[in-house]
């Protein structure tokens, strides 16, 4: 489940501006700098990261024409695969 626009625009204040960048694949061109609305491509929940959300962003992109983001949502989702494989886990959500 997605964070609500609240717990998004508290989790800089409260952690790091970089902790939520961390999230995110990408910035937003022409947003402001100290604005949540500067990352873009989220990949997850402010907890963690998330097979579908890497998905989601990998096809966004895609279809936007970000290639370099559609590239990086692929490699990470290669690399949480192959971690997952590995450790014997069910990929999940």
């Amino acid at each position: 489940m997605q964070p609500d626009a609240a717990a998004r625009n508290a989790y800089p204040e409260r952690h790091s501006r970089q902790g939520y960048a961390a999230r995110h694949l990408t910035l937003t061109r022409g947003a402001t700098d100290d604005t949540v609305a500067r990352y873009a491509f989220v990949v997850g929940d402010l907890r963690r990261v998330h097979r579908s959300g890497l998905i989601a962003c990998l096809y966004r992109a895609a279809e936007w024409r970000h290639e370099d983001v559609e590239l990086a949502a692929h490699g990470l989702l290669q690399e949480l695969d192959a971690a997952t494989w590995l450790t014997g886990l069910t990929p999940s959500g």
